[in-house]
């Protein structure tokens, strides 16, 4: 069997996103300036993010039963996405985010999973079969815990390439970080993971040995506007960021993901796939929304070109 592209098992919510000048205090009421609705959820957000790069790419959910579903359906379907293995839960909603973005581009964000914590270990076995085909997994924790460790065991069993962003941040067990070949932690993430406080490189590179040491054959650490570093039993590597001004960072760690598997799955060289992987999440901030911000391959190009990337 020929192995191409990226399965992609994870999330879909729809983000209900508030433009604010500052984020309000407790028990504070502020107005926002603007207010608009995207289709994101970490696990399609990446899976749109590799497949409008031109990679081909399934993604494997649980949606609702309502006409939030019909909209990330056609959002995941318009961008390029397979999603004929997409689960409908007859009882339980489509998930939704509520994210507020200040005038700097940050966010706040809060999560209501729904149907998303439906999937179930079951759910993956019933397309155990794809695993097979594909050349790389990518995997988040907007999912029961349980399902990402038998869609791991599938990736593992299948000899595909393995990457798991472990987002939102939760302990994990030693047995799903074996099979781990790729791991994407944010600082908070690392922190989490390891309870190693990361607040400079030093610190950085003690987490991440730290989860290379626990069996994650490769650590690649991302730090905002710093870059990522790469830790794995070989060397530790600073890959500094694009210097960009953010409009909104909501999805450049799915940017980031989505363009690491993309790569990977090409067969680029680790050190190419994480400089591009950087460029691909720094297009994304310039940009307002989540799936709406993933650039085309040739529009990151035309963005390392100007950076001289």
């Amino acid at each position: 069997m020929v192995r191409d592209g990226v399965l992609v098992v994870g999330s879909a919510n729809m983000d209900l996103v508030v433009r604010v000048e500052r984020f309000p205090l407790p028990g504070e009421t502020i107005f926002g300036t603007d207010f608009k609705m995207f289709p994101g959820g970490k696990g399609a957000n990446q899976a749109v993010c590799c497949a409008k790069l031109g990679q081909k790419v399934r993604f494997v959910g649980k949606m609702g039963d309502d006409l939030i579903r019909e909209r990330l359906s056609a959002s995941l379907e318009q961008a390029g996405v397979i999603i004929d293995s997409l689960i409908v839960d007859p009882v339980e909603p489509t998930g939704t985010a509520l994210i507020t973005v200040d005038k700097n581009g940050e966010n706040e964000i809060v999560v209501v999973s729904g149907s998303n914590m439906k999937l179930r270990p079951a759910d993956v076995d019933g397309v155990h079969d794809i695993f097979g085909s594909a050349a790389v997994v990518l995997l988040q924790l907007e999912i029961p815990l349980e399902t990402v460790v038998r869609a791991a065991e599938l990736a593992h069993e299948q000899q595909a390439l393995l990457i798991l962003n472990p987002a939102p941040a939760c302990s994990l067990p030693a047995s799903l970080l074996r099979l781990v070949d790729y791991l994407t932690p944010n600082e908070s993430e690392a922190q989490m993971l390891t309870g190693i406080p990361v607040t400079r490189r030093s610190s950085a590179e003690a987490a991440a040995k730290k989860l290379v040491d626990q069996g994650v054959k490769n650590v690649l650490l991302t730090l905002g506007p710093e870059g990522c570093l790469l830790v794995n039993s070989s060397r530790a590597e600073l890959f500094p960021a694009c210097r960009v001004r953010p409009v909104d960072t909501t999805a450049a760690g799915d940017a980031f993901n989505g363009a690491l598997a993309f790569a990977l799955s090409r067969n680029e060289e680790l050190d190419q796939a994480v400089r591009f992987a950087n460029a691909v999440a720094g297009y994304s901030v310039t940009k307002l929304g989540a799936q709406r911000s993933m650039p085309t391959l040739t529009e990151v190009e035309q963005f390392m070109q100007q950076l001289a990337v």
